[in-house]
């Protein structure tokens, strides 16, 4: 088997590993990126319906998730949305703000990707597909032994993701290298996923599967308002993508079915609700609940439902991974390991998640950064 000696060694060529590899490659570093799969950036090419939401106007540090909130700031605030953009412009992406500050591409996301597989040619990064980690150590240099020969680095970066969407090639070896080296896990959990409802909702409301209206959802002292989606199973759309995040099993979820207005007189809701709601949600709801005379309930039962999720539709729908590496156990500054100089974790793989609307891939080009400018 070959050996290959580099300076900085990505694992993972995604958002964040090609981000990093970039910024590595333009301070003279040799870099060499493994991926796994066949080609590398396959959840850039699928993000944003193909169009890749691929950063977000309205990024504060609000918007991302983690144990410790503080953690994202350093990063975000040395990275922006803006200097993103700005690459996005040098290239000649076309693109448009959807909704809310969200920014895709006009055509399609894999002029993200070729501008990303670009830049790192121009800075003498090489890719590596179809390879497989078997073995990491850290002797004098970090080792790794693969199904394509063995890699020697001074600076090893893991960008390996989370454990969403595992027929894009996720996996668990982000953290089992973590492990391995004596640092933390925040337990992983799926976020931005649909809710499954329980038996007796289902049989009140799946049939329904389709129907889309404007809601406010609130859980764990967060709240979203945006679109609601029944399906066949529950609950989707972006405000339920949005507040699985912060739901807890056995909690409740409460939903605003008509946010921002009132009913009012009991004698003329159902005039204002049919207004507001899909007909066939109307009928349905007024079957299953009518319409109480009592003003405080009838406002109660529209503006305050109240469900408690079966589950999750799990890692295989979920947009993202909550949870991660601690980021106790990593430098804000650097993404370097405190404990294990040489080892960077940027992206997915830590314990910081962002609310749907491009943040996620924010926090990869910022992430990623962070670590380039440092390995």
């Amino acid at each position: 088997m070959t050996k290959t000696d580099c300076d900085v060694l990505i694992l993972g060529a995604g958002a964040a590993g090609l981000m990093c590899a970039i910024e590595a490659g333009r301070r003279g570093r040799r870099v060499v990126l493994l991926e796994r799969n066949n080609e590398p950036g396959r959840k850039i090419l699928i993000s944003g319906g193909g169009r890749c939401n691929f950063t977000n106007l309205h990024c504060r540090p609000e918007n991302f998730l983690s144990s410790n909130p503080h953690f994202a700031k350093s990063a975000l605030a040395r990275y922006t949305p803006t200097d993103f953009i700005a690459k996005v412009e040098k290239h000649g992406i076309r693109y448009h703000e959807k909704t809310l500050g969200q920014l895709f591409c006009d055509g399609s996301a894999k002029e993200i990707l070729e501008m990303l597989l670009k830049e790192a040619r121009q800075v003498g990064a090489t890719l590596i597909t179809g390879c497989e980690i078997r073995e990491v150590t850290l002797k004098q240099s970090f080792e790794i032994q693969t199904n394509l020969g063995t890699f020697v680095a001074p600076s090893l970066v893991i960008a390996t993701g989370g454990l969403s969407i595992p027929k894009m090639g996720a996996s668990d070896l982000g953290y089992r290298i973590a492990r391995q080296f004596g640092l933390a896990i925040v337990p992983c959990r799926p976020a931005l996923v649909p809710l499954t409802f329980g038996p007796e909702e289902k049989s009140r409301y799946c049939d329904l599967a389709g129907i889309s209206l404007e809601v406010t959802a609130s859980a764990g002292g967060s709240r979203f308002r945006e679109k609601m989606l029944i399906t066949h199973r529950g609950l989707s759309g972006p405000a339920i993508l949005q507040v699985s995040s912060y739901w807890l099993p056995n909690e409740q979820i409460v939903i605003d079915l008509l946010p921002g207005d009132e009913l009012g007189d009991p004698a003329s809701a159902k005039e204002v609700l049919s207004r507001h709601w899909p007909n066939r949600f109307l009928r349905r709801w007024l079957d299953l609940n009518g319409l109480p005379k009592d003003r405080a309930q009838l406002s109660s039962s529209v503006h305050e439902w109240k469900v408690v999720p079966h589950g999750t539709e799990g890692f295989g729908k979920a947009e993202v991974t909550a949870g991660g590496v601690d980021t106790g156990e990593i430098s804000s500054q650097t993404m370097q390991a405190r404990r294990t100089p040489g080892l960077y974790f940027i992206g997915e793989v830590l314990d910081v998640t962002a609310h749907l609307g491009g943040f996620n891939f924010q926090w990869a080009w910022s992430s990623g950064h962070a670590a380039g400018q440092a390995v």
